[in-house]
């Protein structure tokens, strides 16, 4: 009886511990389009909570004077590059960039090891292919291009792809001269493209020579951000700067400084170009059509 009365106050003395909270130092890699748009919904999902942002910074801009932050939250590449290499012990959330790019920054050397985590933009295996099973019905063979920074990533997609009644046929390549002779190899072999983030082989200079590479095989390429599909790619599954902020603030709230490991996304949006799929001659569920589908299958939940 004393046990429990013990473990009661226990109970109720946590429930009175106050909520976690602090300033915030954000970093954004630039100003405006998606950083503005990240800004401005991290700083609308934080209202009415603890957490606050104190300052937010540009790459080039010098540290302000005051206070140390209790959390750092970057936005892209260039701000955790920024942040990383100032060797600040404050804690880091890493948001709004590739897997790849995150890995690459914090393996190198720095002063101190602070804490950090990481929002990635990247899709996860399973969810692409489930998408791709709805936007595609009946097309079977999936292709890709890899280069060094990606081939270990081929046997989850695989696998995913697998447990989804897709194959996946890739070939490699790691310089300009080999891009397009795999490309069509691959093309040969399969009904469309799954492009992902790759920085060897979807440089900007590169992407407008794939679109017309694949629209002369009449294959769609499947992209990975809206600015791919502007460019003329068929559709891509990603998540928004509004959506990940809000992931953010959420993590931020539950967990504090006491940061959980690096995570995907939660959420996602997809992006069509319909004069692609018209070109095509591809008749393809719309936007909402597919989301209903993704979300109400029994695998993605």
């Amino acid at each position: 009886m004393l046990r429990l009365a013990r473990i009661t106050l226990f109970f109720l003395m946590t429930l009175a511990l106050p909520v976690q909270a602090g300033s915030i130092m954000l970093i954004l890699s630039d100003k405006g389009g998606v950083y503005g748009e990240f800004s401005k919904s991290l700083e609308e999902s934080l209202s009415g909570t603890n957490w606050n942002i104190s300052a937010t910074l540009l790459p080039d801009n010098p540290a302000i004077a005051g206070p140390t932050p209790d959390l750092i939250v970057t936005v892209g590449v260039e701000a955790l590059k920024k942040a990383w290499s100032k060797g600040d012990p404050t804690p880091i959330v890493a948001t709004l960039l590739p897997k790849l790019n995150y890995e690459r920054i914090v393996t190198q050397a720095r002063r101190g090891s602070p804490k950090i985590t990481a929002i990635f933009l990247d899709q996860p295996p399973a969810r692409q292919a489930l998408f791709l099973r709805q936007l595609l019905p009946g097309q079977k063979q999936a292709g890709m291009l890899l280069s060094s920074e990606t081939k270990h990533l081929y046997s989850q997609y695989r696998h995913a792809f697998a447990n989804s009644n897709l194959t996946l046929e890739s070939e490699e390549s790691e310089r300009s001269e080999t891009l397009l002779p795999a490309l069509n190899a691959v093309l040969g072999r399969s009904a469309f493209l799954l492009a992902i983030p790759d920085s060897t082989i979807y440089q900007r200079t590169n992407i407008k020579a794939i679109l017309i590479t694949a629209f002369r095989h009449q294959k769609p390429v499947i992209g990975y951000s809206p600015a791919f599909v502007n460019a003329g790619a068929l559709a891509a599954l990603h998540t928004t700067p509004a959506q990940i902020a809000r992931q953010t603030a959420d993590m931020i709230v539950s967990n504090g400084t006491n940061l959980p490991p690096p995570v995907g996304p939660t959420q996602f949006a997809i992006a069509i170009n319909p004069t692609v799929a018209q070109a095509l001659g591809l008749n393809i569920p719309d936007e909402s059509a597919i989301r209903r589908a993704m979300l109400a299958d029994r695998e993605f939940r």
